[in-house]
Parts: C-alpha cells; structure tokens; sequence
C-alpha cells in the first residue's frame, strides 16, 4: 500500500499513480475538502460524477464536533461521510495555530479554546495521532507548527525545530497505534515539511524530515498563508531537486488555477484547497474560456450560455448563466451548490488535462499558452 507508480516527467511536472487501501489515485490531482465529513453543497455522489479521486476531511473539527470517538463508532470516517474513495485528515495543526489569542503553544503541544463554545482543549503530537487513528483515513497528517505568513526568520527556525521534534513523537506513538491495533485501518503517516520563504530552512528541513523515517507522501506546508506568489514558487524550486521522485508531493491548502499548473509545472503531485467551494458561495466561477467570472454581473441577465461552454459538468450541461445569475442574485442555495460543482470539475479537469499532457511530453508549452489565456481573460 502507498506505493507511488512514476510514469512520465516533463521538466519537473509528473505524472503518477499513487495506491492507496481505499483504489488508486492518478496524479497530478486536485484533493476536495470536507472539512466536516462533507465537501460544502456537493454529494459523495457528485463528487464521483465530477470525477474526485481523493477527499480530506479536518481532524480539529471533527475533534470538535460530532468527536471523533462518535466517528468511530459510527464505522469510521468512510462509513460515516459515505466516500468509499481514498481519504485523507490533516492533522488540525493549522487551525489551532491560526486561532491567535485563544491558543497558548508549548514544547509539549497546543492548548486551544473551542471556537464553538469557547472550552478548553489540548493537542499533542500524540493524542493527534490518537485522533486521526480513530477517524481512519487512509493518510493522516503529523501534527506541526505552521508559523504565519510573514514571519521572520528566528520564528520559522523555532516552529522547524519543534515541528521535527514533534514528528519523531508522531512517528512513534503511530507506530505504537498500528502495533497495539493490527486490526484497524491501513494508514500511513506523512510529514510536512516547513521553512516558510527560507530557502536555506526549507531545504535543511527537507534533508532532516527525510532522515527522520521511510515517509510515503511528502507534505510541503506554510505556503499559501500571505507570501508573494514568486515567494512559493522559488520555494517550490528549492525542494524539487531535495525530494525523492519515488514519493509523492503534496502542497497543502494550495488550489487556485493558476497555482495549480504553476505548482504541477515545479513537481507538486497533490493540491487540496477550500478556495473552489468558497468562491462559488459568492457567485464567482473559474471557467477556461472566460477566465474568472462573477456572475453577479447584470451582464449575464439574459445570457443563456452555460458558465463554461466547453465544460461537462452537471451545472453546464443543464442550466445558463442567467438562471445562475438570478439564484446567486437571489441568494438562493441551488446557485451554491451548482457552482461549487462546476467549481470542483473545473480544477479536477485541469489536474486531468495536466496528466495527460504530461503523458504526452508537452505540458510546459501547454500550461505557458493556457495561463496567459487565462490571465487575459478573467474578468
């Protein structure tokens, strides 16, 4: 299991096949969130329709609520969200890290207050561990520091430190978990590497992460979080040639369009990213004729196109942007749901069309010509 299958390379894009308990997973691939056991107004049905490989699922939340000894005896995080498709839970550490002012970080973990009720909670790397085991996704994440964006240099060493601290006791206590349950689910631990906008930290912990066990995937974290753009690509760049071709490589919480081929085209296999659902509860679409869209606009009052002309989602095949203007207009739910979908198939297909052009030796041509269409184009 979690083996990685490397078919073809153009430059420093891949394509591959990760195998997983739960089926395989072709990459490149773009990763919906269901934060809550649910990706926000779309089915496990309609997440296979629009073709999602793979789901993630947020273990501070599901901690939180319904509690994920629930989760268990409700038969696991797959019984429990309907998904029979691989899955993965991060490990909370960017939601308790982000909850500034209601959070106190030690060496031995986190103490947090609920943003739900404001009760005190406590995680560690192994009671995260703990968390995530019950739960049963087929990759989990270790806990680490994510220092915010901005941060200087003193503070990104500090959160690299702990964070490999903390991957050793991760490391440990999931192997304890496996030993003390044979029986549970087959899962497999993955490690973020951190650094911030630091080439000389990032590649350091990179060197030591790998050093530190015999790691599946790799997780590039702390970008994404108010960095310049050229800041994470020269990131991307600096891990590249550090990173083992026979593991895949996932950029956590990294899925905008564009970001998308400009990762794949610096290594990157796996994306995840609440940005497709998020977007689409404000009316706006990404669509390859048209670049970014907001279909608020008046000028979509009688246009009876659908969204995205070429595309093959349920949203496009059915319904145009009129009628898609006047629910987001009128605040209905329907238009949520509807480009959420369209959203996710959007981002899906463009991880599919990377595959296959890199399949065919030509994706950096092909990903140069479609983001300059797509800059020009978006409105």
């Amino acid at each position: 299991m979690f083996d990685f299958d490397l078919h073809a390379t153009e430059g420093a894009a891949r394509a591959g096949t990760l195998h997983t308990p739960h089926g395989p997973v072709q990459t490149p691939v773009f990763m919906p969130v269901g934060t809550l056991g649910a990706v926000k107004h779309v089915s496990p049905g309609e997440l296979v329709d629009l073709g999602a490989q793979m789901v993630l699922a947020n273990t501070y939340h599901l901690y939180l609520r319904p509690g994920h000894e629930l989760v268990r005896e409700l038969g696991g995080l797959h019984e429990f969200m309907r998904w029979e498709g691989p899955t993965l839970t991060d490990s909370g550490g960017f939601q308790v890290f982000s909850l500034a002012g209601i959070r106190r970080i030690d060496d031995d973990g986190v103490e947090f207050q609920s943003h739900i009720d404001g009760s005190t909670h406590r995680f560690t790397p192994e009671s995260v561990m703990e968390i995530e085991r019950i739960l049963g996704a087929d990759v989990i994440m270790a806990f680490d520091e994510c220092p915010p964006g901005g941060s200087d240099r003193a503070t990104a060493e500090k959160a690299n430190e702990r964070t490999l601290r903390w991957l050793d006791r991760c490391r440990v206590r999931f192997g304890q978990l496996v030993a003390e349950q044979p029986e549970g689910p087959v899962q497999t631990l993955a490690p973020v590497i951190q650094g911030n906008v630091f080439d000389d930290l990032r590649r350091e912990h990179a060197r030591r992460v790998l050093s530190a066990g015999d790691w599946k995937i790799l997780a590039v974290g702390g970008l994404s979080v108010g960095e310049a753009k050229p800041d994470m690509w020269r990131v991307l760049e600096v891990l590249d040639p550090e990173l083992p071709r026979d593991r895949p490589r996932y950029l956590m919480g990294v899925g905008y369009p564009e970001d998308l081929l400009e990762a794949i085209g610096r290594g990157i296999d796996m994306f995840d990213c609440v940005a497709a659902t998020r977007n689409a509860r404000h009316g706006t679409a990404w669509t390859f004729a048209n670049g970014q869209v907001n279909l608020k606009a008046r000028r979509f009052a009688r246009d009876t196109d659908p969204i995205d002309p070429g595309c093959d989602c349920y949203a496009c095949l059915n319904f145009d942007r009129a009628y898609l203007r006047h629910l987001v207009a009128a605040g209905e739910h329907f238009a949520h749901r509807l480009v959420s979908i369209h959203n996710l198939r959007f981002l899906v297909r463009l991880a599919e069309q990377s595959r296959a052009r890199i399949l065919e030796g030509d994706f950096t041509r092909w990903s140069a010509d479609w983001l300059e269409r797509y800059r020009s184009a978006g409105v």
